[in-house]
């Protein structure tokens, strides 16, 4: 039996990449045989208090227990077949724990989602970014017998560094995406949003468009925002609903046209899409910032549209709003674009097969 220890970040269903990018494969995995060994750093009851402002000692003490946790995950790595992982080993700027792995002849497969080369520091420790050393992405990928790359553009940074890159599209499991009947009133259209409070800035980007669209149909339209943190902004009567996994696909079922978006900046380019293919799965007609994997997501007019400028945004969300068939058909015809290119179900057997060809390259 192939044995996998996964090194990541956060406990099972609390980071939507870990979730879209690991634990949705672990099933399939299990059900070929995969023994799953999954090791996270960060517990249920220190991660309030690592992601807010000061708290310094007790943060000190998360950075103790997580150096003492990973050394073990050293010392019984020779008992796994593959370690996987998932953006680093360790939340401070240092490649140590890579580089012990790699002397133990582990087999690693190292994934990422986003441009973590570059500096992106939560708000809670923006005063604590001098620790970090987003540069170390490039010392992993050099160490790893596989990276799977989330988009071309990740990819191509890789490959600077390792010849051994897979693009591995960040996927949705459409048998839990599936859009529940709504019961509310349906007089009103909402305008949607979800993501996290490191994302949030990237929505606030569209209030000025937001406010254009309110003045424009008044009480035809609503917004709602579904972010993991309290957040209100009055002027456009929007008061956060508290993501949960619990009730995530009701909470997104609400929407009527998701929206997605985002600076053209080299961060942004890394971004894999997953908000809008959250949206598209659910048959919620979208629209994303041209920038990054979302050109190649989304063929504007036929799956969702992009939207570019203030006035493409205006004029394709008054679209929209103004249009149930148009709204239908390209909810629909994002389901059918995720199901085919996106989805557990599409890629889980090529996902699958990477594991099965790095341990076969080892025998051989």
């Amino acid at each position: 039996m192939p044995r996998i220890l996964y090194i990541v970040p956060h406990r099972i269903n609390r980071s939507p990449g870990q979730r879209f990018r690991c634990e949705q494969y672990l099933t399939a995995l299990q059900d070929r045989g995969f023994e799953i060994t999954y090791s996270n750093i960060i517990s249920e009851k220190d991660d309030t208090v690592f992601y807010s402002k000061g708290n310094y000692h007790f943060k000190a003490w998360i950075l103790v227990k997580s150096f003492i946790k990973r050394l073990k995950d050293i010392r019984k790595a020779k008992k796994f077949d593959v370690v996987f992982i998932y953006r680093e080993a360790f939340m401070l700027g240092i490649t140590l724990f890579e580089k012990l792995l790699r002397s133990k002849k582990a087999l690693i497969i190292f994934d990422f989602d986003d441009a973590i080369w570059l500096n992106d520091t939560s708000e809670g420790n923006a005063n604590l970014d001098w620790l970090k050393k987003p540069s170390k992405t490039a010392s992993i990928i050099k160490i790893a017998d596989l990276v799977l790359a989330g988009n071309t553009y990740l990819a191509n940074y890789a490959k600077l560094f390792n010849p051994r890159i897979e693009i591995m599209p960040t996927t949705i499991d459409t048998n839990y995406h599936k859009k529940l009947i709504k019961t509310q009133d349906t007089s009103s259209i909402c305008i949607g949003w979800t993501g996290t409070s490191t994302t949030l800035k990237h929505f606030e980007t569209i209030i000025p468009v937001l406010k254009k669209i309110k003045e424009k149909f008044q009480d035809k339209i609503y917004f709602k925002v579904i972010v993991n943190f309290l957040y209100s902004f009055p002027e456009l009567n929007i008061e956060a609903t508290q993501w949960s996994s619990e009730k995530e696909i009701e909470d997104l079922s609400e929407i009527n046209i998701g929206i997605m978006p985002l600076p053209d900046d080299e961060w942004s380019k890394g971004k894999c899409g997953f908000k809008g293919l959250q949206y598209m799965a659910l048959e919620i007609p979208t629209i994303m910032s041209p920038v990054g994997v979302n050109s190649e997501i989304i063929n504007d007019g036929e799956n969702g549209f992009l939207a570019s400028t203030e006035e493409d945004w205006v004029n394709k969300l008054s679209l929209l709003i103004e249009n149930e068939d148009i709204r239908i058909k390209l909810g629909q015809a994002g389901r059918k674009t995720v199901e085919e290119k996106y989805s557990v179900n599409a890629l889980k057997e090529q996902y699958i097969q990477y594991f099965l060809n790095l341990i076969e390259m080892k025998k051989a």
